[in-house]
C-alpha cells in the first residue's frame, strides 16, 4: 500500500483547480481547442510558428505576428494578397492587441472582427446639436437669399 502512494505523482496546480471550478475547467477546454493551420499558397508550407491551439494563438509574440504576416503575404501585398479566404490590411505600427486580432481573423476566429465604435451619449448629443445649427442656417439661407 506505501508503494502505491509513493509512485502516484503530486496533482498539478492546474488540475487542483480544475478539479474544483467549472469555470476554470472549461476555460482549459477552450485553450486546448486545435487550430487547423493555414498553408501558404505559393509553396504549401505552414509557417512554423502556426498556433497548433488557441492558447498558442494567444501566446504569439509581435515578432511572430510580423512573421505570419509577411509569410502569408498580407505584410507586403502582392498579386497572392487577395487570394486567401480572409485577406486583411497590415500595418507594422499598430499595438500588439490589434495585430493579434487582424492574425485571428486572417486564419478564421470567431470574435476577431473588426470592432464597431461605439458613440458616448456626449458625442451623439453634440452631433445632434450640430446637425440642429447646420438645418436652422440653411432655413435661414432659402428664406434670405435675396439679403446675401
Amino acid at each position: 500500500m506505501e508503494n502505491q502512494t509513493q509512485n502516484q505523482k503530486p496533482a498539478m496546480l492546474g488540475d487542483r483547480r480544475a478539479a474544483n471550478n467549472a469555470a476554470f475547467r472549461e476555460k482549459l477546454r477552450q485553450m486546448a481547442l486545435p487550430l487547423a493551420p493555414l498553408v501558404q499558397l505559393t509553396t504549401g508550407e505552414i509557417h512554423p510558428a502556426f498556433p497548433g491551439t488557441l492558447l498558442n494563438f494567444w501566446l504569439l509574440t509581435d515578432a511572430q505576428l510580423e512573421e505570419l504576416a509577411h509569410f502569408y503575404h498580407q505584410r507586403t501585398p502582392c498579386r497572392w494578397t487577395r487570394h486567401y479566404p480572409c485577406p486583411i490590411a497590415w500595418s507594422s505600427g499598430v499595438p500588439l492587441e490589434e495585430k493579434r486580432r487582424r492574425i485571428g481573423r486572417f486564419i478564421g476566429l470567431r470574435g476577431c472582427e473588426t470592432p464597431i465604435r461605439v458613440k458616448s451619449e456626449e458625442e451623439i448629443l453634440e452631433e445632434a446639436r450640430l446637425a440642429r445649427f447646420t438645418d436652422d442656417d440653411e432655413v435661414w439661407r432659402r428664406k434670405m437669399r435675396w439679403y446675401n
